[in-house]
């Protein structure tokens, strides 16, 4: 079975897949415990990812102004209140997840067709 199938994600319509990302949003704005390193350490992606992604879909704003809209503040703001120092547990285990991202099998090499 192939688990990285995109006939499903095209089959959402616009508004449930937008609703289901802004409520992404909102649970990592909350939940903001959940530290970028260990979401990259775990999934490879993190808030950041989302606000990259987001200029990569054609956000009129910056960078800075997407990272802004994911983190409902500044980054800057965002990461002198709320982000810890890493560990170098938690930076090599970004280091192998990131390489994941790599492997031509991942949803970043299947994501453009």
């Amino acid at each position: 079975m192939d688990t990285n199938a995109k006939q499903g994600l095209d089959a959402l319509p616009d508004t449930v897949a937008a609703a289901a990302f802004r409520r992404l949003v909102i649970h990592l704005q909350h939940r903001h415990d959940a530290q970028n390193i260990d979401l990259m350490g775990l999934a490879g992606f993190c808030r950041n990812c989302l606000a990259d992604w987001l200029v990569d879909a054609g956000f009129e704003g910056d960078k800075a102004a997407a990272r802004a809209v994911i983190h409902g503040m500044p980054q800057d703001e965002w990461k002198a209140s709320r982000q810890t120092p890493a560990t170098d547990e938690q930076l090599a285990r970004m280091k192998a997840s990131v390489a994941k991202n790599q492997d031509p099998q991942t949803i970043s090499a299947i994501a453009d067709k």
